[in-house]
C-alpha cells in the first residue's frame, strides 16, 4: 500500500459467555486462536504497526504470539471500545490511518479490510452491513449524497429509522491525528458508562468531515463471536469458505459441508476427499491424491497419485507418489515412504524409512526403522524398538522377506534378500541371502486326549430311603 497505515485489534474482553478459563480471543477456530483469523486477515494491509490491546488472559495471549511482530497495548480496565483504541495510539504516529479489527469478530476478509483503509486517507471510513432483521443494531443515516450522517441506536430509533437495512458492524478506519483529537472528546455519559469508539461518526459529522459507509460484501463478514454457538456457527462459515476455495483449485469434495480444514491445505489437480475428512496443520496433497472418508491428515505431504484409504490416521508423514495407505492404517510422525509403497489395514509406523515398492499390508508395528527397497513385511510383525529407556533401530536390507508374526528385536539388521521365518523372534542380525528363524521344534504326542469340562448335572443317589 501506498499510504502509512496501523492496525489496532481490540482483544481485551473476558467472555463470560463462553464458560473458559481462556481468553475469548484463544479459542479454537478452524485449527487455531480466533485472534490469529484476525492478524492473518489484516497481514496483507503489510500495516507499519499492528497494536493488540489485551486485558483479561493478557499474559496468555501475549505467549501465544510471541513469536509475531506486534505491539502490546494493555487495558486494565475495559472501559469501553474508545477507551480500549486510546490505549493503542501512543504507538502510532499521526501521519497513519488506523484500522480498527476486533479480536472476536475473525472472519472480516482482506478485501474488505483494504477498502476500509483505501477509504480512510481523508475521511471517516465505516463497515457496514445490509441485514433482512436489523433488530438491535445501530442503523446508518446517511444525507441526500450517501454520506454517512449518523448512527442511531435500535432503542433510539423512529418507525422509519427503524425500517432501514443497513447497520452499523463497529469497524471502522480513521487518521490517526483525528481519531485521536476525537477520542480526547469522547465522555462515557450513557447507560453502560463507557467510552464508545462510534461517537466518533457524530463527531466527524458534525465537524462537516466526510464519513463513508463501505458495505461488507457478505453479512456473515462481519459475525461476533460471544458464546459456544457462536463460535460454532463461526466455524461453519469458515469451513464452507476453505471448502469452496479448494474446489476452485480442481479438488473433488464428496460432500463440501463434511470436510474440516484447520490449516493450510495446499490442493493439485483432481483431488478427490470424501466426507468426513480433518486436515490439521500445513498439509500438501498433489494431483491425483485420493482420500476416503473419515481419514486425519496432519502436517504432512502426499505425493502425486497417493491413495488413503478409510479411516486412516497420517501425521508429520512423507508420501511418496502412487503410495497406498489403509483402511485402518496409522503414519505417526517420521514416517518417509518412498513411491509405490502400502502400507494396510491396521499397520501402525513411526520414524520409518519404507523404501520403494516396500509392503506391510496388515496387522503389524514398525517402528524406528530403516526398510529397504522391495521389501514384504508380513502380518503381525513387530519392531521390539524401546528396552524401557532407549529406543533401537532396526535395519530391514532391500528385497528381504519378514514372515508373519515375526519379532525383530532391536538394534538389529536384516540383510538384503534375506527370509525371515514365521514366528520368529530375532534378536541377532540375519545375513543377507538366507532364511533365519527361531522356533521350537514341532512334535505331535500321540494319544493325547483333550482335557473335558465335568458333568454339572446332579448324581441320582442308590441309597434306600429309611423305612
Amino acid at each position: 500500500m501506498s499510504m502509512k497505515s496501523a492496525v489496532v485489534i481490540l482483544a481485551a474482553g473476558r467472555g463470560k459467555r463462553m464458560n473458559s478459563r481462556q481468553p475469548k480471543v484463544l479459542q479454537p477456530l478452524g485449527g487455531e486462536a480466533m485472534l490469529a483469523h484476525v492478524l492473518a486477515g489484516a497481514a496483507p494491509l503489510a500495516a507499519g504497526k499492528t497494536v493488540v490491546v489485551i486485558g483479561h488472559g493478557a499474559d496468555a495471549v501475549r505467549s501465544a504470539f510471541a513469536d509475531q511482530d506486534l505491539a502490546w497495548a494493555e487495558q486494565s480496565e475495559q472501559l469501553g471500545t474508545g477507551h480500549a483504541v486510546v490505549q493503542a495510539l501512543p504507538h502510532i504516529p499521526d501521519d497513519h490511518v488506523v484500522l480498527v479489527l476486533y479480536g472476536d469478530v475473525p472472519l472480516v476478509t482482506s478485501q474488505t479490510q483494504q477498502a476500509l483503509v483505501e477509504a480512510a486517507c481523508d475521511s471517516v471510513a465505516v463497515l457496514t452491513a445490509e441485514m433482512q432483521d436489523p433488530t438491535g443494531y445501530g442503523r446508518i443515516l446517511r444525507d441526500t449524497q450517501d454520506n454517512v450522517r449518523g448512527i442511531v441506536e435500535d432503542k433510539d430509533a423512529s418507525r422509519e429509522e427503524k425500517a432501514i437495512r443497513e447497520i452499523n458492524t463497529g469497524l471502522l478506519a480513521a487518521p490517526a491525528a483525528k481519531l485521536r483529537e476525537w477520542l480526547s472528546q469522547v465522555d462515557c455519559n450513557n447507560a453502560q458508562g463507557e467510552y464508545y469508539l462510534t461517537d466518533i461518526i457524530a463527531m466527524a459529522a458534525e465537524a462537516d468531515y466526510p464519513v463513508r459507509g463501505i458495505v461488507a460484501s457478505d453479512p456473515e463478514e462481519i459475525q461476533g463471536v460471544n458464546n459456544r454457538a457462536q463460535l460454532a456457527q463461526a466455524e461453519a462459515i469458515l469451513r464452507r469458505r476453505r471448502a469452496q476455495a479448494i474446489m476452485a483449485q480442481g479438488v473433488t469434495l464428496a460432500d463440501p459441508a463434511r470436510i474440516d480444514i484447520r490449516g493450510p491445505l495446499d490442493c493439485g489437480r483432481d483431488v478427490f476427499i470424501d466426507a468426513n475428512t480433518v486436515f490439521e496443520g500445513q498439509v500438501t496433497l498433489e494431483d491425483d491424491v485420493y482420500i476416503g472418508p473419515g481419514c486425519v491428515i496432519r502436517n504432512s505431504h502426499l505425493g502425486p497419485g497417493v491413495r488413503v484409504d478409510a479411516h486412516s490416521v497420517i501425521e508429520e508423514a512423507n508420501i511418496g507418489a502412487q503410495a497406498r495407505i489403509g483402511p485402518f492404517a496409522r503414519l505417526r510422525p517420521g514416517s518417509r515412504l518412498a513411491g509405490g509403497t502400502r502400507v494396510g489395514n491396521f499397520v501402525e509406523i513411526k520414524n520409518v524409512r519404507l523404501g520403494e515398492g516396500s509392503k506391510i499390508n496388515h496387522l503389524a508395528y514398525v517402528g524406528d526403522a530403516d526398510v529397504g527397497r522391495n521389501v514384504n513385511i508380513g502380518a503381525g510383525t513387530i519392531t521390539c524398538n524401546y528396552d524401557g529407556a532407549n529406543k533401537h533401530q532396526t535395519v530391514i536390507g532391500d528385497g528381504a522377506f519378514i514372515g508373519s508374526d515375526s519379532q525383530l528385536v532391536a538394534p538389529v539388521i536384516i540383510g538384503e534378500n534375506a527370509t525371515i521365518g514365521a514366528g520368529s523372534t530375532i534378536s541377532k542380525d540375519a545375513p543377507a541371502g538366507e532364511l533365519t528363524l527361531s522356533r521350537a521344534r514341532q512334535k505331535t504326542l500321540a494319544g493325547w486326549k483333550r482335557p473335558t469340562k465335568a458333568s454339572s448335572k446332579p448324581q441320582a443317589s442308590s441309597a434306600k430311603p429309611k423305612p
